[in-house]
This record gives C-alpha cells, structure tokens and sequence, in this order.
C-alpha cells in the first residue's frame, strides 16, 4: 500500500503518537521509529491485532475462500475519511499502483506479479482502464 497524501501521512503520524503514548508494539529501539518490524500498524483499542477471518467470494471462476479482516479495511477506510480523502479504502493505493503499471506498460501481467496474485482473475478488480487509452489504443490500431 502506497500512502502520499499529506494529510494520510499525517494522520499515520498521529495514530503512531498515540501507539507511542500508549506503549503498544514498542521494542525500545530507535529503528522503525521505536516500534517492533512485526508488530502491526492497526491494532484494536487494546492495542492487540486484530484476527483474521474468511471470506467467501464468488468469481467468475467460481467460489473462493480468502482470509481477510473487515475491521483492518474499515480502519483504513476511517483512516483516508480522516485524513479527508473522499473515496479511499484499504485498497486505493494497490488500484492506483495497477492502473499507473498497466498504462505505463500495457502488460497486464507485469500488473499480476506487482500485486502478487496467482491468477490473473485475481487482479481484474484493480484494473481500470480510462477512455483516453481506450481511444488511444482504438486509433494506433487502426
């Protein structure tokens, strides 16, 4: 996940003071800014992590069963609502990444191994390709 806007940053900032103030996943070392490198950027309020539970999505493909954790995707969702950004979700920045990827390279596959996924469907959510491209790709065929 990519996080540049100034005003996310600064609401990260935030939330690491708090963690600080707190004494959550501290290791009391300097290196990454004091915090333990496993313990996670979103806790719950008790400073735990938070668990992981299954999703069932069904796909072109057929079903498919995932782990993942609707609080974590709320909290980043909270996180950019904050921060003031409109529309952003714990996924923004890997949609935002793919597009730049696929326009830059026009290989989607190039896209699939960035993201990390094993099959190709997998990506199809993070793939957005706009009209000018379109146009564009309309006209150099021709």
């Amino acid at each position: 996940m990519y996080l540049t806007h100034p005003r996310c940053l600064a609401a990260l900032d935030n939330w690491l003071a708090v963690r600080h103030q707190r004494g959550w996943g501290l290791s009391g070392v300097d290196e990454y800014r004091g915090f333990r490198p496993g313990s996670k950027l979103v806790t719950t309020f008790k400073g735990e992590a938070y668990e992981l539970a299954f999703k069932h999505r069904m796909l072109d493909s057929g079903p498919e069963v995932y782990r993942c954790c609707d609080t974590l995707q709320q909290t980043f969702s909270r996180l950019y609502r904050q921060a003031g950004i409109k529309g952003g979700s714990s996924h923004s920045g890997r949609r935002s990444l793919a597009a730049k990827v696929l326009a830059a390279t026009g290989d989607v596959e190039v896209v699939q191994t960035l993201l990390g996924h094993a099959s190709l469907d997998d990506s199809k959510q993070y793939l957005t390709v706009d009209q000018a491209s379109v146009k564009r790709a309309f006209e150099d065929a021709l």
